[in-house]
């Protein structure tokens, strides 16, 4: 059957994110040398740009390192919001870190957005940036998620954050309560980095785009990291790792620490009225509203339907709720844009952030679990200080070294259980399809010369076959229809079609085979 059958009408063929289609986003060269800095940044997203310009600002001699795209990545695709309310955090961080840690958490996030909002001002970003409040709410009938949401209130008064309980909420739909947090914030993120971004380059930053960056990582009175070809260097004082997934392990298993997970969203234009206010549902599955501004009308970003990546029904499925859901509750003239965005979260839902290795000084910041523009503004500014030689009052609760007894080590052989089921599943698979059998727009795992492969045909019959088998720990790729890519199962990686690297930990391409 052609895709095109089968894809709906209403939504848009191709994945495209409301935020990279109105940016105009500048480009930058691959390196071709060997380079020298005092500080070198892997990943061109909210935490590298912000820590390339704290400290650039802090006069040190900054470069940053992107292995696609400025923007490619999981800050392209985000849905923008900036809030301490983080979900149903704040009871389980009192359970498992105690009141004063779960405490920091909300302060570190809040002093983030406060940072953001003033940081945006104060260069004159024309973000978009409006001050909203941000609602956590449980549907109507669902007593274990309202019993979740009274629980989690209650750490709010243990805590003395400044939410407020509600029996209902302004949206057209019936909740059987809601938690309120005041002086919340969203915006346009791209807008808001370019003015970052171009604050760095007037401190005389270095951007290189295209340049991958390898594991291997030579310590000394210098550290010196290669390019993933090996072809060049890059000789620095210190390192950070802001590239999603850390480009170095150093012996710190953050592939068994972490696993991935993607969401989706739809920028709609509701046929009713928006009231305002950034809202997330505490139930399954997840649910996000926030609006938007775009050629003179007001949007809703709709938001939800996370699964691990690699591991969800045919992903067009997600797309097709969200919109249903849409619709039901605010009607919908048209869907605009649809995007989906990758999130890595770690075993005990706090993100690593700080110094991962005691003999060089190299930083990771990973792990943001959904909440990337605070946490990665936090980990960015947490960095930055203790480069500077400054300390952190929140080090110990970020620290990358750490594993909770509990929730760390039962999640952690959780995850890695998981994580063999799918290895030997995507052995024993079957061939879902011959290759004669796939229509333009179409790719599945097909038989091929005796061997499972993936193949897809573009929609002007071109055929693209790969080995599915994974390049980071060699689990079989499965086929992402919405966004046209092979997802690992295990550990989160991302393929285009014809193999190239989209999500880490993975940085070689799949292999590709001859028709």
């Amino acid at each position: 059957m052609n895709p095109t059958d089968y894809w709906p009408e209403s939504l848009p063929q191709y994945p495209s994110s409301i935020w990279r289609e109105t940016t105009e986003i500048p480009a930058f060269p691959r390196l071709t040398e060997d380079h020298r800095t005092e500080v070198a940044i892997v990943g061109g997203g909210i935490t590298g740009i912000t820590a390339a310009y704290l400290l650039a600002e802090a006069g040190l001699k900054v470069t940053l390192l992107e292995g696609s795209e400025l923007f490619s990545g999981t800050t392209g695709f985000t849905t923008a919001k900036i809030t301490a309310q983080h979900g149903l955090i704040y009871e389980e961080l009192i359970s498992h870190f105690g009141e004063e840690k779960a405490r920091q958490y909300y302060d570190s996030n809040t002093e983030a957005m406060k940072w953001i909002i003033d940081t945006a001002e104060r260069l004159g970003a024309e973000c978009g940036l409006v001050r909203e409040s941000a609602w956590l709410y449980a549907d109507q009938g669902d007593d274990k998620t309202l019993k979740k949401l009274e629980k989690e209130f209650e750490a709010y008064r243990k805590l003395g954050l400044p939410g407020e309980w509600r029996d209902s909420i302004d949206l057209p739909l019936l909740a059987g309560g809601a938690i309120v947090l005041p002086d919340q914030a969203r915006f346009h993120p791209l807008q808001y980095l370019k003015a970052l971004l171009q604050a760095f380059l007037d401190k005389g930053g270095k951007v290189y785009e295209h340049t991958m960056i390898g594991e291997k990582v030579e310590k000394g009175d210098d550290l010196i990291l290669f390019t993933e070809k090996g072809d060049h260097r890059i000789i620095c004082r210190h390192a950070i790792s802001a590239s999603h997934f850390p480009f170095y392990d150093g012996g710190s298993l953050y592939f068994a620490r972490l696993h991935a997970e993607r969401s989706y969203a739809l920028a709609i234009e509701p046929e009713t009225d928006y009231v305002g206010g950034m809202y997330l549902g505490a139930g399954e599955p997840t649910r996000s509203f926030r609006a938007v501004e775009w050629e003179g009308k007001k949007l809703v970003i709709v938001g939800g339907d996370n699964h691990k990546t690699g591991q969800g029904i045919c992903t067009i499925g997600h797309y097709e709720n969200l919109e249903l859901f849409a619709g039901s509750t605010l009607g919908i003239r048209s869907v605009p844009y649809r995007w989906s965005a990758q999130d890595l979260v770690t075993v005990d839902k706090v993100p690593y952030i700080g110094k991962m290795d005691d003999d060089a000084n190299i930083y990771v910041a990973t792990g943001f679990a959904k909440w990337g523009m605070t946490n990665g503004t936090l980990a960015a500014r947490m960095i930055a200080q203790q480069i500077l030689g400054e300390k952190s009052p929140y080090a110990e609760l970020y620290d990358p070294s750490r594993i909770k007894a509990n929730p760390g080590i039962k999640n952690l052989i959780k995850e890695n259980a998981n994580v063999a089921k799918e290895l030997v599943a995507g052995k024993i698979g079957f061939a879902h399809a011959k290759v004669d059998e796939l229509e333009p727009g179409e790719g599945a795992v097909v038989r091929h010369d005796g061997k499972r492969v993936g193949a897809y045909k573009d929609p002007e019959g071109g055929l693209h076959l790969v080995d599915r088998t994974c390049t980071h720990m060699g689990c079989e790729c499965e086929w992402n229809a919405a966004e046209r890519s092979w997802d690992c199962p295990c550990h989160g990686s991302r393929f285009s079609y014809t193999g190239e690297v989209l999500e880490g930990p993975a940085t070689q391409p799949l292999k590709q085979v001859e028709p």
